[in-house]
This record gives C-alpha cells, sequence and structure tokens, in this order.
C-alpha cells in the first residue's frame, strides 16, 4: 500500500491556505495594534491570544457538525468552500477598515475574521484522514505540515514585496498593508480553487471506507455518519492520555518559541536577528524532517517515534538551561528540537484520529485542536508568571519540566499506533515512494 503522494499535496492545499492566512494574522496585526491604534502590549496581548480562545469553542463544534453534514460536495468541502470565501471578504475589507475605522469596528471585524477561519480549520485537516489509508496517515499528516509550512513562509516571503512604506509631513514612517492583504487572499483563493478543482471527495471518501474498514463495495456510496458510537474504555483511556500529552507538548515547546527571542536578549544579551536565527534554523530543521519522519513513522511506528522527539527535545531543552551564553551549539540545539518537534508533530494527530470511527473524524479533530489550543493559552500565562517573579532561568527548566510530563502520560497510550504490516511475495520487493 503507498499514499497518492500528489492527491495528498492537492488535499493540503487548504492547509497551506489557512497557515498563509495565520502567517499574515501573526506578522501583521500586532504591528496594526501597536502603531495604528497605539494599543498597550497588555491588551495587544489579550486581542492576539483571542484567536486561541475563539478555537477553543469553534474548532470541536464545527469539526462535529462537519462529520454529520450530507451535503453533495462531501462532508468537509462546504465548510472549507464557506469559510474561505467569507475570510476572503473579510481580509479584504480588513486594510479599508485600518485606514478609515476605529478600534472598535477593527477589532469587531477582526472577531468576523477569526469566526470565518475557525469554520473551516477543523474540517480541513480532518480532509487528509478521509482520503488516507489508516497506515499511511503519519505520511500523509508529515505532507499537510510541509504545505502548512509553505503557507507561512509565503506569507512572510510576501511581507519583503509587499508591504509600501511611506513617511508622512511629520517624518513617520507609515505602513500600507493592502496589497500584502490582496496577495495572501489570492493565495488562499487559488489554493481552494484548485483543491475544489481536483478532488472530489465523496468518492474517495469511499473508496477510503472501503480499504480501511474492509467494506466490499464496488460503488462509492456516501458515508452515513451517526457520531454516536461509544469507544470501549480502553481506548477512551487511550485518547484521554494522548490529549494530555498534547497539551502538555504544547506548552514545553510554546513557552520555548513564544519566549526565546526575550530570553536570548535579556540572558545572553544577544541582537534579536541572532535570537531570529535560532527560531528559523528550529524551522528548517522541522520542515526538512517531516517527510523522512513520516517514512520512518510507517516503519517503527508512530509511538515510537514520538517518544524519540519528547526526549530529544528534552535533552535539547537541558542544554539549553545549561548554556551560560549564545553559542553555536544553540544553533544545533534548535535544529535538534525541529527534527524532534516534527517527529511528535506528524505523528500526533494521526493517532487522535486512529482511534475515530469515520463518522467521527471531525469530531477528533476538533478534540486536538481544542487540547493544543488551550495548551497555547494557557502556557504564555504560567511560563510569563515563572519569568517575571522568578526569573529568565526559569524558560527552559520549565519547557523540560512540560515534556517529561508529556512522556509520562504517553507512556500508557496504547491505541492509536500504526502496525507496519509484513509483505509477502512479491510485495516484499516493492520499495515505498
Amino acid at each position: 500500500m503507498k499514499l497518492n503522494v500528489k492527491r495528498t499535496f492537492l488535499v493540503g492545499l487548504a492547509f497551506l491556505s489557512i497557515s498563509a492566512f495565520w502567517g499574515l494574522y501573526d506578522f501583521v496585526v500586532p504591528l496594526i495594534l501597536k502603531n495604528t491604534y497605539a494599543l498597550g502590549d497588555t491588551w495587544a496581548g489579550t486581542v492576539m491570544a483571542m484567536d486561541n480562545i475563539v478555537a477553543l469553542v469553534l474548532l470541536p463544534f464545527f469539526g462535529a457538525m462537519s462529520d454529520r453534514c450530507t451535503l453533495r460536495l462531501g462532508r468537509r468541502m462546504p465548510f472549507i468552500l464557506f469559510g474561505t470565501v467569507a475570510a476572503v471578504i473579510l481580509l479584504l475589507a480588513l486594510p479599508f477598515v485600518v485606514r478609515h475605522g476605529t478600534l472598535v469596528v477593527f477589532l469587531f471585524t477582526l472577531a468576523l475574521l477569526l469566526l470565518a477561519m475557525g469554520t473551516y480549520r477543523s474540517p480541513a485537516v480532518a480532509l487528509m484522514p478521509d482520503v488516507t489509508p489508516k497506515p499511511l496517515r503519519s505520511k500523509g499528516n508529515a505532507i499537510i505540515n510541509l504545505m502548512g509550512a509553505i503557507g507561512s513562509a509565503l506569507s512572510l516571503v510576501l511581507v519583503n514585496f509587499a508591504v509600501i512604506r511611506t513617511v508622512d509631513a511629520a517624518g513617520a514612517t507609515q505602513s500600507d498593508y493592502t496589497l500584502l492583504f490582496v496577495s495572501v487572499a489570492i493565495i488562499m483563493v487559488v489554493c481552494v480553487a484548485v483543491l475544489f478543482a481536483t478532488i472530489r471527495e465523496r468518492k474517495l471518501v469511499a473508496e477510503m471506507e472501503a480499504i480501511n474498514y474492509g467494506e466490499t463495495t464496488s460503488a462509492p456510496q456516501p458515508v452515513q455518519p451517526t457520531g454516536k458510537a461509544k469507544l470501549p474504555k480502553d481506548v477512551l483511556r487511550s485518547l484521554i492520555l494522548i490529549l494530555f500529552s498534547v497539551s502538555l507538548w504544547f506548552m514545553g515547546y510554546n513557552a520555548v518559541t513564544s519566549a526565546f527571542s526575550k530570553y536570548a536578549t535579556t540572558v545572553w544579551g544577544v541582537a534579536e536577528s541572532a535570537a531570529a536565527n535560532c527560531m528559523l534554523v528550529g524551522t528548517v530543521g522541522a520542515i526538512i524532517s517531516y517527510w523522512p519522519v513520516g517514512i520512518i513513522s510507517s516503519k517503527l511506528g508512530r509511538k515510537r517515534v514520538i517518544q524519540f522527539g519528547i526526549l530529544l527535545m528534552v535533552v535539547c531543552f537541558l542544554a539549553g538551561a545549561l548554556l551560560p551564553e549564545m553559542s553555536f551549539i544553540m544553533y544545533i540545539m534548535f535544529a535538534l528540537v525541529g527534527v524532534g518537534w516534527a517527529a511528535i508533530n506528524v505523528n500526533s494527530f494521526p493517532m487522535v484520529v486512529e482511534m475515530a470511527s469515520g463518522a467521527d473524524t471531525g469530531k477528533y479533530t476538533g478534540y486536538y485542536y481544542t487540547f493544543s489550543m488551550a495548551a497555547q493559552v494557557l502556557t504564555p500565562i504560567l511560563s510569563g508568571a515563572l519569568l517575571e517573579h522568578v526569573g529568565y532561568h526559569t524558560l527552559f527548566p520549565y519547557a523540560m519540566v512540560m515534556m517529561l510530563g508529556a512522556f509520562a502520560t504517553f507512556f500508557f497510550v496504547k491505541h492509536g499506533d500504526s502496525k507496519p504490516q509484513a509483505k509477502k511475495g512479491l510485495e516484499a520487493l516493492d520499495v515505498e515512494d
């Protein structure tokens, strides 16, 4: 059994478009809040956390709703189409609001935009396991993560070319983000248009149901979701443990990524560019690792690879805590952090949806994002309090403790792993792509 790489890349276009938006959002919105509306850091941080808070409610809700959708386009496609159209319209309206609207109008428009994005993130991510055989979902998720990284990178590249800077009469530099917003909107529209032109969801889902659950019907039949199946107690226990593990490793990783620039400039006294380069090395390490990790996971199993990733990150965070100053070792450490994060990230989502029936994939996708988003809301508060009231030296030990906690809870997960199947006869000579 081989992964259909071309089809997975096409399915990943939905996640590419989502990540392109979030790359724009994370970079531009803080600048607008500071430079246009003169909002203080505390309130600006509250606004920036709004997307994660909204996601806690919307992602599981719309994931479960898409499970029950029976429209001709499929279960996920209607949400992707509606969400993209609504988000693009609001995205194009945002620069007009920035030029002419008050802070209240801007925040209202931004809230609507976040609502639109929240309607289709879970359905878009659930589309991959819907159309991918269970043993190949780690490989598929590697491609989805790669597509997301490409989307984020596209937004950051566009910042260098699509932001128009002018100097006003008082000599102050003004930035016009209209072209940047339009460029990202075009990326989103093109991605989703290609997705709809090439992927026939209902047909592919029926084929995958036959592969995953042994259905023998030759004609594609729409899946009739019930969403009411109860998990056996041992599977439910594994689901709860892995969801807590997801929260813990996101708390550790996110604490470092969100505070490392402050740590590096305050504790080591290096320039912001040096801290940014460390983060870039980590991102590149993850991108390079996604596909090899997916292949290795299909051979060794998801659980072993995740455990390796967790322990690798524990060692790296320990090294960060012990280093007295910035050195080349830190770049190596962040590259390995990227590898460890790829090992975790590629496999954790497929393990969660592996426990779902075909009718519940969207709901379980929502569970995954609920726990990961909750961690990203909580960890800046906890780690930030330690940084402020105890000291900056707590950053890496905090992250290390969270990763060790994740290893402890994940150790007892007994379900959701991929089971490599031995090949027989001539199949044994076949080498996977």
